[in-house]
């Protein structure tokens, strides 16, 4: 017998199933699609190697990672630059951990107010002696970070002073223009002490190997794990109190070391954000219109060839300005680079502009070059190497053939000796290279600031040309410390056109920073250390 009620109160249950399946569907492609577009990933060709940028050997990426994770007192305004891309404004200071901040009447100090609210990422209140702690630390620590600090006459652990919980004041050692827009730099990032001192010893008051492995910040972003050469996630703090809350609620940055499978990633879109492609990608990718790319002349910074002026044979001015004229720029930027760089040669004879970086007067002139040799000594030619480091193989391997190439026609027999990445650093601070092609790129946008890392005679970090002439050091100094326009103007033309008769580095050009993403990714800002700020990033 078949009974019809059975069978409706079966198509009833069915449909019943079927609809709470359907919605059960909807619900989690909905979340999938809300948790997709609040998560980004990004695809990197190395990551993080550290959790603390200060400890030694951090490698770029630790920059961003500390960038995000970490607050300072105060960071920089945002402009629009003139193809429309958002960037960092180098001349404008803006509020982070400090609320506000004062410079006393006779000009040296300046008094913080601290936010009452800010929390680190474990819920501890952040204080001002967290910030007398992390800053002592910074100019105590030695290395790189120390050394930045003094960059803005920020020396002693006596000048940071706690006024109370929510008030820090820094007394200058003397009137620095570029001291404020230090603390806006990545080195002075302010650390949870109390959790840093609990795992600090006698032999290392820093917690430096604590800090290598764990975080102690309360920036916009918390660690939430790190898998060193595999992946890094971080997750929004939403105690953050320093800036709006950012729209990501969570950073994937996977090391995919090829980049013909991040590019692969991002066309597919399987990936959010990468960089670091070949020239001839990103040249691609531009033409080809599936991706964004976003491409920035990084200030402050050049390709260059450092010639060691201490050692034989390149103590030799008349020899280092045969270089400068045997180098093939124009097949370097075409070839190498694939002209994503702005050219450094070719410039005018006089320094016209107090402006940094600015081409130099040479060009490829292998009679010149030829002349030159002659008159320094060496007409018979020389033996020497060209180091390079094989991190930076992409451009930097075709650009030393094509220099090793260039200088054996005017008799100057190069050897490439290619580096591993992880010794560069190391290597170049010996001061022992007769050549080394290598970038720097100076993180506060002034002229002297460049040359006071690369060719003041006290500084033993990036000076690798190992450079010493009391008149570069006076007008470096002039430059940095005085007020009057005309005298900073004369003695920033000065000093550039000393390093252009002195040759201590054969400028090639300044490099693009390109960063590619889908078209549905925005909010990518421009900065100095040329790491994703991911609190500006949104996803359609």
């Amino acid at each position: 017998m078949f009974d019809h009620r059975a069978e409706l109160t079966r198509r009833h249950l069915l449909q019943g199933a079927s609809a709470a399946t359907a919605a059960a569907f909807l619900t989690t492609g909905e979340t999938f699609a809300q948790a997709r577009s609040e998560t980004l990933l990004v695809v990197q060709e190395l990551g993080p190697n550290s959790l603390d940028m200060q400890g030694v050997g951090s490698n770029q990426t630790v920059n961003g990672l500390s960038w995000n994770c970490y607050d300072r007192l105060m960071t920089y305004g945002a402009k629009t630059l003139a193809d429309s891309t958002p960037s960092y404004d180098r001349m404008t200071l803006a509020p982070e951990l400090a609320e506000s901040w004062e410079v006393a009447p006779d000009g040296m100090s300046c008094t913080f107010k601290l936010r009452k609210d800010a929390l680190f990422h474990d819920g501890t209140p952040v204080t001002a002696k967290d910030v007398k702690w992390s800053f002592d630390r910074a100019v105590k620590i030695g290395g790189f970070p120390t050394f930045q600090m003094s960059a803005g006459s920020l020396e002693k652990p006596e000048q940071f002073v706690v006024v109370d919980d929510h008030t820090f004041r820094v007394d200058y050692l003397r009137k620095d223009k570029m001291l404020l827009f230090n603390l806006a730099v990545v080195v002075p990032f302010v650390i949870n002490s109390e959790l840093a001192k609990k795992n600090a010893t006698e032999q290392d008051p820093w917690a430096a190997a604590w800090l290598k492995n764990n975080e102690a910040g309360g920036g916009a972003y918390k660690v939430e794990s790190w898998k060193p050469g595999s992946e890094t996630i971080l997750s929004r703090f939403d105690g953050w109190k320093s800036g709006p809350l950012p729209k990501i609620r969570r950073i994937i940055a996977r090391d995919v070391p090829s980049s013909g499978t991040r590019r692969a990633m991002l066309e597919r879109g399987d990936a959010d954000l990468s960089t670091g492609f070949p020239p001839k990608d990103f040249d691609q990718l531009i033409k080809e219109n599936k991706v964004k790319v976003v491409a920035v002349p990084i200030p402050n910074c050049l390709w260059y060839v450092a010639l060691n002026t201490s050692k034989p044979p390149f103590d030799n001015p008349k020899l280092r300005q045969a270089v400068a004229w045997a180098m093939p720029y124009a097949d370097i930027q075409s070839a190498a680079f694939y002209n994503r760089a702005v050219p450094m040669f070719g410039g005018t004879e006089t320094v016209e502009k107090a402006v940094w970086p600015q081409p130099f007067p040479y060009v490829t002139n292998l009679d010149k070059a030829k002349a030159l040799m002659a008159e320094a000594g060496f007409a018979q030619g020389l033996d020497t190497v060209l180091a390079l480091d094989v991190g930076t193989a992409t451009v930097g391997e075709p650009t030393a053939v094509l220099i090793q190439e260039s200088l054996s026609k005017i008799g100057i027999r190069a050897t490439i000796d290619k580096i591993p990445g992880a010794n560069w650093r190391t290597t170049l601070n010996k001061k022992e290279l007769p050549m080394a092609l290598n970038r720097f790129s100076g993180w506060l946008d002034y002229p002297e600031y460049y040359f006071y890392w690369n060719f003041h005679g006290n500084n033993s970090i990036f000076n690798i040309s190992a450079y010493k002439n009391p008149e570069m050091d006076a007008q470096i100094e002039k430059a940095r410390f005085t007020t009057d326009p005309a005298e900073y103007d004369a003695a920033v033309k000065a000093f550039i056109a000393l390093c252009i008769k002195d040759v201590p580095i054969v400028p090639l050009n300044q490099p693009f920073h390109d960063v590619a993403m889908p078209k549905n990714v925005a909010g990518y800002e421009f900065w100095f250390h040329r790491e994703p700020d991911f609190r500006q990033f949104t996803k359609a």
